[in-house]
């Protein structure tokens, strides 16, 4: 898959664009002010495979604890900041590795010109990040609406206010709850600028109803070579955001995130009950680092043969399984010991590979 190749700016010591993995972001529902609290989400979602975390800070007293919370972990963290730069400045004296702030948001030339070169002294980025719900009324008349080309026009607007200051350091958002009109404005913003591009769906709702969206949207423009990072915006635990991330870019062969569970769907033939064997294997999987494909099918018939690419995988019968490797079978067994052959005939090639 060809990605555009953009500028490189580093948040922490993550690379983001220019070549380097696309990164996952999520964003803490904790209270910052509560330092103890947040550092133990941040932990959480550094475990799940987190590589950015942003914070909240509408206030002095959660730009304060930013410092603490610093203290205690080394996870990248990106302070939200919304209409007041004198929180910028806090946080970046408080050691903060990224902001998220809109230049025209937070009082005239004099106050950009503050937050850009202590930006700048420090090595700190800056994402741009444009909401479809927050456009201004000027460019809602301009376009009629909220369009790609509003939403565009409106997030060069704050690039070239960080620009007059002589600052580059920055990457770009451009969110809506509407799919297509997302993968419209990002399409054009790819075509006008090389700053690393920040994907998401905002407000993309439930985890049930969110997670379509964002795969179908973020994945979308994955695959057209577009974007640096992401994040999957679900109403609910962000550990959740962070695991459908994961799957996404380990979808498209942008990251190498464990191992990869092939399942067959039900059909006639189904001689065994495929679906809790099947999330049975995901779950034991979880432990496990190495990038394998694992196949669990449903019928001894075809399985082998359809998930040949697997490394491993077994295929149900009645009362009898196989056990394969890459579509070539290994042994027989009983139906009831199929996934502890299986994870037997995992560690074997584990052991094999370190050996």
């Amino acid at each position: 898959m060809q990605r555009k190749i953009t500028r490189q700016i580093h948040i922490g010591a993550v690379a983001i664009g220019g070549g380097a993995p696309v990164s996952v972001q999520s964003m803490t529902n904790t209270k910052t002010q509560d330092a103890q609290a947040t550092v133990r989400q941040i932990e959480a979602l550094a475990a799940a495979g987190c590589d950015i975390v942003r914070l909240a800070v509408p206030d002095k007293e959660a730009a304060a604890n930013i410092g603490k919370i610093k203290a205690q972990t080394k996870v990248p963290l990106v302070a939200d900041i919304h209409f007041d730069y004198r929180l910028a400045l806090q946080a970046i004296e408080q050691g903060i590795d990224a902001l998220r702030l809109n230049p025209g948001n937070i009082g005239g030339a004099e106050n950009v010109r503050r937050v850009a070169e202590a930006a700048k002294a420090r090595g700190i980025p800056i994402r741009i990040g444009v909401n479809a719900g927050s456009l201004d009324k000027r460019l809602l008349a301009k376009y009629g609406g909220v369009t790609a080309e509003a939403l565009v026009e409106s997030a060069l607007e704050h690039v070239r206010l960080l620009e007059e200051q002589d600052f580059h350091d920055m990457k770009i958002s451009l969110k809506a709850h509407d799919v297509p009109l997302t993968l419209a404005a990002y399409r054009l913003m790819s075509e006008r600028c090389d700053y690393p591009l920040h994907l998401g769906i905002t407000e993309a709702g439930t985890v049930r109803s969110g997670i379509i969206k964002s795969a179908v949207g973020i994945g979308a423009l994955l695959a057209e070579g577009i974007g640096d990072t992401l994040r999957v915006s679900l109403t609910g635990d962000p550990i959740v955001e962070v695991r459908v991330a994961r799957e996404i870019l380990k979808s498209l062969g942008l990251r190498d995130y464990g191992p990869t569970l092939i399942s067959c769907p039900t059909c006639g033939r189904t001689a065994i009950d495929l679906p809790s064997i099947a999330e049975r294997v995901e779950e034991r999987l979880s432990g496990i680092a190495r990038p394998i494909q694992v196949a669990v099918m449903g019928c001894v018939v075809n399985g082998p043969g359809e998930a040949r690419g697997a490394d491993v995988g077994i295929a149900g019968g009645k009362g009898v399984g196989l056990v394969f490797r890459k579509g070539e079978v290994v042994r027989r067994v009983k139906e009831e010991e199929l996934v502890e052959e299986l994870f037997r005939e995992i560690d074997s090639i584990l052991e094999e590979e370190q050996a």
